[in-house]
């Protein structure tokens, strides 16, 4: 602070007080100079309009409660009064004079008038006793009430002759009333607040006859009092003493000259206009010069804080950012192994499914080349079968021929017995031997019937042969054919996993460029099952699928689901 700062408040008869310097401290005398005048009370800091934080030492008695009640009932009592005088003569004054149109307005406007009284006053009462006074709501109470008075008055002010005597003896008694009420409530205030701020300061009153004998001194000190909130009268007589003494002493020191005088010994002169008193004045400069040094230290001592606070965030953050970049570093090579798994994981799944193809082309092959020698080694069993056949049914003619050719020899024997008993002796044996040849000849017929339904037999046999080996022809043909269509099936199949094996590698060199978290990696492999194994309905492949696949929980299964429906939605395509 400089030496013309003006200090908050003013100062107060304490020998030990602080200096005005201080930011927030009130200036108090320094001085040690008795009798004077006599010990004035001690002077606070609060003004009128300051609020006290210690509540009344005692409650009051029955007596004191009745005597308040019935000041209360007095104080209306003379309010209902006041306002009954003055509300006809307002009213009509208001309706003839002030041109409010009508009488019931000029009412209203007098019952408006009263009620912000009332309303002004109850505030101000209702305010005091909560020790939160407002200071300034008197003024325009007084105002109105004043108002009032002027208008009573007014009403009845002569019209058509002079004022007399009698006539501001009138309008003077219509005022007689609302100064007494206003009266009163300034007393009930200053009763409340008495009594709810028992320690608040009270103002020292200057005396009259002083205002009568000096009036532009007293009008002066009354000033000061007030602007620097001296409330000790006493105080401030004495202040003005050592003020004189002071000036009569250097005008002494400088016979008469007070040019001659340096600025530290007009100070008192020049800082008693802001309350200061003389020993405060002259301690200025020192005191000035104290806190000039002190605040040099503060800065002296704020500079050295800010630089270790400087040098401590410095730290910090190198701290931290080495924190960070290792915590980076630990990201990327976890990252980089979860990529690097997943990028062995989609070659190997990728060279499976190469080795698994392949393996099922090789089976392919080996079943149709198996098939095929199946075909051969059945139609040389048919071929051996059939000639078997052949070669018995032969046997069988051969033995039917041998045995008509014994028929037969044994015939042409009987016939040449025959002939030659025929020549020898025409007898019965003869006959007999004729019979016996014909007997022969039937059994000889008898004997190709039965070859010939040998041969019947075996041409149906080798029908039915040929039939039957057709059906398992047949039957054969269905059963390659089967195999043919399941291997074509497993070729194909062997084909699908090939091609989802080549998009699944490609995915993954796909998001091993786009560097995706394992995640996003998780979330697009969901996305391409619902295309490869769902028809891109994502809801038709099960959770259990993502859980064998991916390994995870069924609750992350679901949110992988979820976002790759999501994915596919937004367009994704492998």
């Amino acid at each position: 602070m400089t030496i013309t700062d003006w200090p908050r408040t003013a100062a107060e008869p304490d020998p030990e007080t602080a200096s005005p310097a201080a930011v927030s401290g009130t200036p108090k005398p320094v001085s040690r100079t008795p009798g004077i005048v006599s010990d004035a009370p001690e002077s606070v800091s609060e003004t009128e309009s300051g609020t006290g934080t210690k509540p009344s030492p005692g409650k009051l008695t029955g007596t004191q409660k009745w005597t308040a009640g019935a000041i209360v009932v007095a104080a209306l009592a003379l309010a209902g009064i006041g306002l009954y005088l003055s509300f006809e003569h307002v009213a009509d004054f208001a309706f003839t004079e002030l041109r409010f149109g009508t009488l019931g307005k000029g009412q209203l406007f007098a019952v408006g008038v009263d009620t912000g009284i009332m309303v002004m006053i109850a505030v101000d009462l209702l305010m005091a006793w909560l020790k939160r006074p407002i200071n300034w709501i008197r003024y325009p109470v007084w105002l109105l009430t004043a108002a009032t008075v002027v208008l009573n008055a007014a009403s009845g002010a002569p019209k058509d002759r002079a004022w007399e005597l009698l006539d501001y003896v009138a309008a003077g008694a219509h005022g007689v009333v609302p100064v007494l009420f206003i009266m009163v409530v300034e007393l009930g205030r200053t009763s409340i607040d008495r009594v709810v701020r028992p320690d608040q300061a009270e103002r020292d009153s200057i005396p009259w006859l002083r205002w009568v004998l000096a009036p532009v001194a007293t009008a002066r000190i009354f000033r000061r009092m007030r602007l620097w909130g001296v409330t000790s009268y006493p105080e401030m007589i004495r202040r003005d003493q050592q003020l004189i003494a002071y000036e009569q002493w250097l005008k002494r020191k400088y016979d008469g000259d007070l040019s001659k005088a340096t600025e530290d010994e007009l100070l008192p002169m020049r800082m008693a206009p802001y309350g200061y008193t003389v020993d405060q004045a002259l301690a200025m400069p020192d005191e000035q010069e104290q806190a000039a040094q002190e605040r040099e230290e503060d800065a002296e001592r704020r500079r050295l804080d800010a630089e270790t606070r400087s040098e401590v965030a410095k730290a910090a953050s190198e701290a931290e950012r080495l924190r960070a970049k290792g915590k980076v570093e630990a990201v990327r090579a976890e990252v980089d192994g979860q990529t690097g798994q997943a990028r062995a994981h989609a070659r190997a799944q990728v060279s499976a499914a190469e080795r698994a193809a392949a393996l099922e082309e090789a089976a392919l092959e080996t079943a149709v080349i198996a098939e095929a020698h199946a075909r051969e080694a059945e139609a040389e069993r048919k071929e051996a079968q059939e000639r078997e056949a052949k070669a018995e049914a032969d046997l069988r003619a051969a033995e039917l021929e041998r045995q008509a050719a014994e028929k037969r020899k044994e015939a042409a024997e009987a016939d040449r017995i025959a002939a030659a008993e025929t020549q020898a002796i025409e007898t019965q044996t003869i006959a007999e031997a004729r019979k016996a040849t014909a007997e022969a000849n039937r059994r000889a017929a008898e004997t190709e019937k039965d070859v010939a339904e040998t041969w019947r037999a075996t041409a149906e046999a080798n029908r039915k042969k040929v039939e039957e080996e057709r059906r398992q022809e047949a039957a054969l043909a269905d059963i390659a054919r089967a195999k043919q269509e399941a291997a074509e099936a497993e070729k194909a199949a062997a084909e699908t996993r090939l091609a989802a094996a080549e998009v699944e590698r490609r995915a993954v060199e796909v998001e091993d460029a786009a560097k995706l978290s394992p995640r996003e990696r998780a979330v697009r492999r969901v996305a391409r099952m619902i295309l490869g194994t769902a028809a891109g309905v994502a809801h038709q492949l099960p959770l259990a699928d993502i859980q064998r696949g991916l390994e995870v929980s069924p609750g992350t299964a679901s949110e992988y689901r979820q976002e790759a429906a999501e994915l596919l939605a937004g367009g994704y395509r492998p």
